[in-house]
């Protein structure tokens, strides 16, 4: 199957068609599991791990990307500026390395890291790890790295890692069809919705859910110059568009890459939309002058020619979800967090 028929069997499964109903016992096999999982939790049967300092979760209720690395990297340089010493998570999903919890660095390969933390290392002032186990990742940045606030990218459902705040990324899909998996895009019921601290859109709209959900928040995507992936030489819009133009993106809603594009006057003559983290290789990359999101160009570096072009961007989130996030963590434990703290300087 081609990459565009695959693409658009995604967006048929993502929005409900009819077939999904065949995967129905399978959707209630995968409640029944989900739901048996957090109950372990809920009563003690199965232990979690809560850090010395404070979780932010920034996952997603359904599967594919829709802009969490952006919201991680905008809270990261939230705390940064104002002196914590912030970790981030990452479960490092497409990634080929066997050894955790592992320090990312921006000269790692995205191959053996990922692509979201290879990015995350290379764009953020924040010590990066990724470990499929987070709690045991958690662990290693506060004890070993002394992180004083640890960002989950992802692992929403991981509730092997106590958190303090949760939030929920969304783009245009919304909730999709609104089925549990494999039936369609859910990892959990629409009533989480109501049951994390925030719901942040990646989006021009904040759309109207019927039931009840958590305090609401746009976020904007703000382009940067775009940047050649080969020598890092800068480059505005006006001389991007001078010449014509292809697009490639893999992320989890291509189309919204496209659009940004179009949006800023970039007339494309061919897109080419990936499946989300797809791994790269030279027939990829058309010939000619071609963008891409960031994400794409830190797998793309040792494959890309010299007019290979991407696209920085950075999420702008109003001051009243700042707000809420700093109430929330001045209202847990403090006492926890300034006991670490003074061990960490001897005090």
């Amino acid at each position: 199957m081609s990459l565009l028929n695959l693409n658009r069997a995604h967006e048929q499964w993502y929005r409900g068609h009819l077939a999904v109903w065949l995967l129905a016992p399978l959707a209630l096999l995968f409640y029944v599991i989900s739901a048996l999982r957090r109950l372990c939790y809920k009563v003690g049967l199965k232990k979690a791990y809560q850090a010395d300092f404070p979780v932010i979760v920034v996952g997603n209720i359904s599967v594919g990307g829709n802009g969490k690395t952006p919201v991680v990297l905008a809270l990261a340089d939230y705390y940064v500026k104002r002196g914590v010493k912030v970790g981030i998570l990452s479960r490092g999903y497409g990634g080929s390395s066997t050894h955790f919890p592992r320090r990312v660095s921006a000269n790692d390969s995205a191959s053996e890291v990922g692509d979201e933390p290879r990015l995350l290392a290379a764009r953020s002032q924040s010590i990066v790890v990724i470990d499929p186990i987070r709690a045991r990742g958690a662990a290693y940045l506060v004890e070993q790295c002394n992180c004083e606030l640890i960002i989950c990218d992802d692992g929403l459902q991981h509730y092997a890692l106590v958190r303090d705040v949760e939030l929920v990324v969304m783009d245009d899909r919304k909730v999709g069809s609104g089925f549990l998996l494999p039936m369609g895009p859910l990892r959990e019921g629409m009533w989480r919705m109501n049951n994390v601290d925030a719901i942040i859109h990646n989006s021009n709209n904040i759309p109207t859910f019927e039931n009840p959900v958590a305090p609401q928040f746009l976020m904007t995507l703000v382009p940067d110059e775009f940047v050649n992936v080969t020598t890092g030489e800068k480059a505005s819009v006006d001389v991007i568009r001078n010449v014509p133009c292809s697009a490639i993106a893999g992320i989890g809603a291509p189309q919204r890459f496209f659009n940004q594009l179009k949006a800023m006057g970039i007339p494309l003559q061919s897109q080419h939309p990936l499946p989300d983290h797809h791994a790269l290789s030279e027939g990829d990359i058309p010939k000619g002058r071609v963008l891409m999101t960031e994400k794409d160009a830190v797998k793309a570096a040792p494959l890309a020619h010299s007019d290979c072009w991407y696209l920085p961007v950075t999420a702008k989130i109003s001051d009243d979800f700042y707000n809420l996030i700093n109430a929330k963590l001045t209202s847990i434990d403090l006492a926890r967090c300034e006991t670490k703290r003074n061990k960490q300087h001897g005090l």
